[in-house]
């Protein structure tokens, strides 16, 4: 049974930094691809940054340059460094993972587990 539990989110004023975690439990692919979507009100989920096991990443040009997206294979654990937010970052952050082949691990992926999500407000 699959777990994805995000923390880390909250209120920050409009240039800050907040960093999201995503504890996984219950995923036993050896190869797979973690990610951070977000879905602000009105609009529709979309891709923030993926992370393969092997480390490659991508990211929505929306955020390039200020998220980081970073894993740790031992501790099962997902993370989003997000600086100099900007209030258009404010949304619902969704931790997720994919059964995919690396070359199909992109901000594109369709996940097949998906977290609960955690607010992050930036104003």
């Amino acid at each position: 049974h699959v777990q994805l539990v995000e923390s880390g989110g909250g209120s920050v004023q409009a240039g800050g930094s907040l960093r999201l975690s995503c504890a996984a439990s219950g995923f036993t692919y050896t190869r797979n691809c973690m990610a951070w979507f977000h879905q602000a009100p009105g609009k529709e989920r979309e891709g923030v940054a993926t992370i393969y096991t092997n480390g490659r990443t991508s990211y929505a040009d929306s955020v390039k340059g200020r998220f980081t997206i970073s894993r740790d294979n031992a501790k099962n654990t997902l993370y989003l460094q997000m600086n100099s937010l900007k209030p258009e970052d404010t949304a619902m952050y969704y931790c997720a993972a994919a059964r995919v082949h690396l070359l199909a691990c992109s901000v594109s992926t369709n996940p097949n587990f998906w977290g609960q999500g955690t607010q992050v407000t930036v104003s």
